[in-house]
């Protein structure tokens, strides 16, 4: 059964529903009936009829925030009694004449849509079908499970879409990831199907752009609110690779430094423990993993600082603009800029980045010798560590003053057997002793 809107289809709401509904049995029983053959017959009753069911099926899209209905579910909706609307068919079908509705397989084919993989079966059938049916218009009643699309609804998800957008912090990003657009609108698009036909009325009025790299699909918003979006070109792409590097550098940084604070509990753990070799080891895979987070911050700075300044073009040529403004901020210079290579400035960047990463190592060369640290620095660290760690709370008892005993050694132990077994002699004796003495005081009195 068609559920088009992601949720079970049901009978209607309370609200749904006009008040004749469950009170006149004799108008609900004309306006379930069908439509005569003839608009021409009796025009009123036609008109009356038509009026009262067009209001409901675009009052019940609206109310559910639907995108989507079709025939049977409509049916479903508005069962009376056991009973279904026998002109719903008719209905729908003006709906269609109107441009209140519209096929989904004519909406999809009217847009350049080749990004959805579930729609290749659509675009290869229909376009032909849609330009017939735009021309001459549709009279034919739909089939009861042909999806189809209420189009102010879908018109105005689209632009919540565009608004959720323009005030999440993705805004600041000229391209976004298809999967982080799709979990920033989860609340307005109940299901993956209704997410892409948002994206494509989006399409549809130029404000978005879509194009699949390397099998991942990525968004393209125009950057005002009445601006027409541009194609995804070379620098778009670039951008959006910059904004992957960058997070996948300070998703590293994040597991590195959480890697160096274990270390420091690890010294301080062994300090407690006396393994003091075992501290020593932890400090040093400590400071290893803090020059590597120091490296990682410095990358990360520098393509932040390229985005940063590709964010805050509006226009492409300011992006265009800002890619030249990186390069020669690369090459430490930004005078006799020119634009002869202009085609290369991605692999110009690409080709200092590299550079500098070469010397970077250089410059972290001075301290790969010096990994193996300075014991007495590494000392004063411990110490450090052995103090922080030796602070008792508050609320802890006070640390008993008596001085402990040194250990014992095997003679003194050996000595406090002998003891122990003297006095065990001792008492076995006195026990004997003690027994004895009723059996004579018994013997005395007989």
């Amino acid at each position: 059964m068609c559920s088009p809107g992601g949720a079970a289809p049901g009978p209607a709401a309370a609200g749904d529903l006009p008040p004749e509904w469950d009170s006149d049995d004799e108008r609900m029983a004309f306006l379930f009936s069908a439509f005569k053959q003839s608009r021409e017959v009796n025009s009123t009753e036609w008109d009356s009829k038509m009026a009262f069911w067009v209001g409901l099926v675009l009052g019940r899209g609206r109310r559910r925030g639907a995108v989507r209905t079709c025939l049977r579910e409509l049916q479903n909706g508005f069962e009376r009694r056991g009973s279904v609307p026998l002109g719903l068919g008719t209905v729908l079908r003006e709906l269609l004449r109107r441009g209140k509705l519209q096929r989904e397989s004519d909406f999809m084919a009217s847009v350049d849509s080749s990004w959805i993989s579930w729609g290749v079966g659509v675009f290869i059938l229909k376009p032909l079908k849609w330009t017939l049916s735009s021309v001459l218009g549709d009279s034919k009643i739909p089939e009861e499970e042909e999806v189809l699309i209420y189009v102010e609804v879908l018109q105005e998800k689209a632009e919540e879409v565009y608004r959720l957008y323009q005030n999440s912090t993705l805004s600041s990003h000229p391209v976004v990831a298809l999967s982080e657009l799709q979990s920033l609108c989860a609340s307005v698009c109940p299901d993956e199907r209704t997410f892409y036909l948002l994206l494509l009325q989006l399409q549809k009025e130029k404000r978005v752009t879509i194009l699949e790299q390397n099998g991942e699909k990525i968004v393209k918003f125009a950057r005002g609110l009445h601006a027409k979006v541009s194609p995804m070109n070379d620098v778009d792409i670039g951008v959006y690779q910059l904004m992957q590097s960058e997070q996948l550098l300070s998703q590293k940084v994040e597991s590195l430094s959480q890697e160096a604070e274990k270390c420091k509990e690890d010294a301080r753990s062994a300090c407690r423990a006396g393994k003091k070799q075992l501290a020593l080891r932890c400090l040093k895979s400590k400071r290893r993993t803090e020059r590597r987070i120091e490296e990682l911050h410095s990358k990360l700075d520098a393509v932040q600082g390229i985005l940063d300044r590709i964010y805050a073009s509006q226009t492409d040529q300011m992006v265009f603009n800002a890619y030249q403004a990186g390069v020669g901020a690369l090459k430490l210079s930004m005078k006799d800029v020119t634009v002869e290579r202009a085609e290369n400035l991605v692999d110009q960047i690409q080709e200092l980045c590299d550079t500098q990463d070469e010397v970077a190592q250089t410059l972290a060369g001075v301290g790969i010798n010096g990994l193996e640290m300075d014991t007495e620095e590494l000392e004063k660290e411990l110490d450090s560590l052995l103090q922080d760690s030796t602070k008792e709370p508050a609320d802890l008892p006070p640390v008993p003053q008596k001085v402990l005993s040194p250990p014992i050694s095997d003679a003194e132990l050996e000595a406090e057997l002998e003891k122990l077994t003297m006095c065990d002699g001792d008492l076995a004796q006195k026990a004997s002793s003690a027994s004895s003495e009723p059996a004579t005081a018994l013997g005395l009195n007989l």
